[in-house]
C-alpha cells in the first residue's frame, strides 16, 4: 500500500482545523478592531458636535449682550437729543 495511511489523513485534518480556526480567530479580532475604531471615532465625533454646539451658544449670547449694549447706546443717544431738543 503506497497511498496516505489513515494516520496521516488525520493529522493533516487536525493541521487543516488548526490553520481555519487561527484565520476565523484573526478575523473576529480584526472585526472587533475596526468596531471599536469605529466607537472611537463616532464617541469622538459627537464631543467635537458638542463642543461646536457649546461654542455656538456662547458666542450667540456674546453677540447678543453686544447688540443689546448697541441698542442701549442707540436709545441713550435718542434721548440725549430729545432732551437736547433736536
Amino acid at each position: 500500500m503506497n497511498g496516505i495511511g489513515f494516520s496521516e489523513l488525520t493529522a493533516m485534518q487536525q493541521a487543516l482545523d488548526s490553520m481555519e480556526a487561527s484565520v476565523k480567530l484573526r478575523n473576529q479580532a480584526r472585526a472587533e478592531r475596526r468596531a471599536e475604531d469605529a466607537e472611537r471615532a463616532k464617541r469622538a465625533f459627537q464631543e467635537k458636535l458638542m463642543l461646536s454646539a457649546n461654542s455656538k451658544l456662547e458666542l450667540d449670547g456674546m453677540s447678543s449682550g453686544v447688540k443689546g449694549a448697541q441698542d442701549a447706546v442707540q436709545r441713550d443717544q435718542l434721548m440725549a437729543m430729545m432732551m437736547a431738543g433736536f
